[in-house]
């Protein structure tokens, strides 16, 4: 498995962020959904090795979080919902300064590669402050991928785009998810239905659902995901 969750717990302070999930996850696009506060962005957090668990095991590719954390995170690509990226930089220098971080071997052809898989030949030469938000989230799409990761977290990698923009970086997500774990946080549906073949619905820091999406949906009689997630996050 790429990712394996065993009980996994965060607490702050009295209250419980996640409390004793465990779920694992191999090639394809995970959605994995939650109202806000439900332990989303805590779970991603300590999978890429920001923060550590109180209690539990998590691991990627093979390497525990806590005992092996830098080659675990040689495995993980990770898109912030922030995206943070250097303005003033060109976006291929940008991408040559990730390479560098990463040691990749022939980065040129390397970033070449994931310049024409991510559409961003058009804006190589220029700042990244000029993009439009679809380029910059390509951008940032194309720094996660450029070292090759087995697993991809991708935190709300669709806000604020509109539909054009949204149709590439679905279909870049949906190739990606061919080969690669991909973990896809969002509160858009519609999202999850284009392009997931699994979902994880999370609710005050424990798992309530977790299938295949068609599997999800037969399950609850045909209902919409929407009312799926209604049902099983309002007022439980």
């Amino acid at each position: 498995m790429s990712i394996f969750v065993e009980s996994l717990t965060k607490v702050y302070g009295t209250q419980k962020a996640i409390d004793s999930i465990s779920f694992n996850a191999q090639a394809g696009v995970l959605g994995f959904l939650g109202p806000n506060g439900a332990g989303k962005s805590t779970t991603m957090k300590i999978l890429t090795g920001f923060i550590p668990q109180t209690s539990g095991k998590a691991s990627v590719c093979g390497f525990d979080l806590e005992k092996d954390a830098l080659a675990a995170k040689r495995n993980i690509g990770y898109l912030p919902e922030s995206n943070p990226l250097y303005t003033d930089m060109y976006v291929k220098e940008s991408l040559a300064f990730i390479a560098g971080i990463h040691q990749v071997n022939s980065p040129d052809k390397r970033i070449a590669e994931i310049i024409e898989q991510t559409g961003l030949g058009p804006e190589q030469h220029k700042k990244i402050g000029q993009l439009s938000k679809g380029y910059r989230q390509r951008v940032g799409l194309a720094q996660a991928i450029l070292h090759d990761p087995e697993v991809l977290i991708l935190d709300e990698p669709t806000s604020g785009l509109d539909p054009n923009q949204l149709i590439g970086i679905r279909q870049l997500i949906r190739e990606l998810g061919k080969t690669k774990t991909i973990i896809l946080s969002t509160h858009i549906m519609q999202e999850v239905e284009a392009v997931c073949n699994r979902v994880i619905i999370i609710n005050k820091g424990k798992i309530v659902a977790d299938d295949s999406l068609p599997g999800l949906i037969e399950k609850n009689k045909d209902k919409t995901l929407e009312h799926i997630f209604t049902a099983l996050t309002l007022n439980n």
